[in-house]
């Protein structure tokens, strides 16, 4: 398996422990595939032509839009 060495600020990090403690994911490093994961599936989703965005909804209604550059 290959390895990574990434340098992230106190800042970064702490949102990555943030993560791990309030999420179902185990370990930081879980948090960054998790993430890179949902990135892929939205950029080849963006690439087939779909309207690539993450909808944040409350009471079925969308509040916010987050659209992919």
């Amino acid at each position: 398996m290959p390895r990574y060495t990434i340098d992230f600020d106190d800042e970064f990090d702490k949102t990555l422990t943030n993560l791990v403690k309030t999420s179902d994911a185990t370990t930081k490093a879980d948090v960054i595939r998790r993430a890179v994961a949902a990135y892929s599936y939205l950029k080849n989703a963006q690439k087939a032509g779909k309207n690539a965005k993450i909808a944040i909804t409350e009471d079925d209604k969308v509040t916010k839009e987050i659209v992919l550059p």
